[in-house]
């Protein structure tokens, strides 16, 4: 796909990997549509940052824990720009929860935000793509979504069905639209982690380094290039998931 004029929509895209592929698109020429929650500062500054740069971007705020407002981002886009024809799904929650400790609200929530909001944005997204249309999904999994351990439980379960949800909506999608998934690795801490702990977590992966934004960009870039992949998973750990 020549992203150059398309429109694209990155949820989360105000923070984190969301904004690197934001700002990533649009130096490719794509039109904005930057979603986030409560991020609307950051928000603001990719709009003006993109704006600065002499792309077009618009900032949509929307709560992914009410997965009923989820199609209201393709609402916005399509009221703003007449069309979409990039999602990518990089907004979710990570919270701890081993199989003793996981409520229902941590379990509600995960779900919600993770997986049921991506679900409904996608079948608003496939609703929208006119005739003659090509359309490009990628959905920002995890690889512990395959090789699961025992904490986080309610945050690796959404992970699973997630590239699960990927394979079949390829297949239910195709041909008019593409769907893909990045599966990234250690490639930014876990908020309220520091230094040392990107140190600790660099010993035990096998390219003996933690990753970069710049590298999940790649990936995207990659699957939103190509004309002939779907329903793929796209490791991106330095080996860790080995």
């Amino acid at each position: 796909m020549e992203l150059n004029g398309k429109v694209a929509i990155v949820t989360g895209g105000a923070v984190r990997l969301g904004r690197a592929m934001a700002l990533a698109l649009a130096e490719r020429g794509a039109q904005l549509v930057v979603h986030y929650n409560a991020s609307a500062g950051p928000a603001e500054e990719v709009v003006r940052q993109i704006e600065a740069e002499g792309g077009t971007a618009v900032a949509v705020q929307a709560d992914l824990s009410q997965a009923r407002t989820a199609p209201s981002i393709v609402e916005a886009a399509t009221a703003r720009f007449g069309r979409v024809d990039i999602l990518v799904n990089s907004a979710a929650i990570f919270e701890p929860g081993s199989w003793d400790s996981t409520t229902e609200e941590n379990w509600d929530r995960h779900f919600d935000v993770n997986l049921k909001s991506p679900f409904f944005l996608i079948q608003a997204f496939a609703r929208q793509i006119g005739d003659g249309q090509r359309g490009h999904i990628v959905n920002i999994a995890d690889w512990r979504g395959v090789r699961p351990g025992v904490d986080h439980v309610a945050y690796t379960l959404t992970k699973a069905a997630l590239i699960a949800m990927t394979r079949s909506m390829a297949l239910a999608l195709a041909p008019d639209i593409q769907i893909n998934a990045i599966a990234p690795g250690m490639i930014l801490p876990p908020p309220g982690k520091g230094p040392e702990f990107l140190q600790r977590s660099a010993a035990r992966i096998p390219l003996q380094r933690i990753g970069s934004p710049g590298e999940i960009v790649k990936a995207m870039l990659f699957l939103l290039d190509s004309d002939f992949v779907t329903g793929e998973l796209i490791y991106v750990t330095g080996g860790e998931s080995l």
